[in-house]
């Protein structure tokens, strides 16, 4: 695909920013946990700091025009997408009896990880032919 590389660094760049919004409410004790955390402390820590290391390794490697970072780009997403299913599954899940209240912006930060991962497999790589 021609234009995968910087649809994939816009996707990346706007995952970055989607951890800062709120993904969800907890009733009991009214707090908003983002992917940066919340203002008290929760089990929850810092659910996205991880993706936000892997989403510029994989800005990075989406502008390296070299087949190298074009063959280790789709394991850095591939990653990446896994640790924002831990976090869809860890945050939106019950317990206690008590159901979080989910906002929007925890179902578009998995779809920005997904649509990261789907451009990583997608860029041209352009192999030396050799006689």
């Amino acid at each position: 695909m021609r234009y995968s590389n910087y649809a994939g660094i816009a996707a990346a760049l706007a995952l970055i920013v989607a951890a800062y919004f709120p993904w969800i409410t907890i009733e009991s004790i009214p707090v908003t946990v983002t992917g940066m955390g919340a203002p008290v402390k929760t089990v929850f820590g810092k659910p996205a700091l991880m993706n936000l290391y892997l989403s510029g390794l994989c800005v990075v490697l989406f502008l390296i025009p070299k087949l190298w970072a074009k063959r280790i780009n789709p394991f850095a997403g591939a990653v990446n997408f896994a640790w924002a299913l831990r976090n869809l599954l860890l945050l939106s899940t019950c317990r206690n009896g008590e159901c979080p209240s989910r906002h929007p912006w925890l179902y578009v930060y998995f779809a920005l990880a997904f649509l990261v991962l789907v451009m990583t497999v997608l860029p041209e790589m352009k192999e030396k032919k050799q006689p």
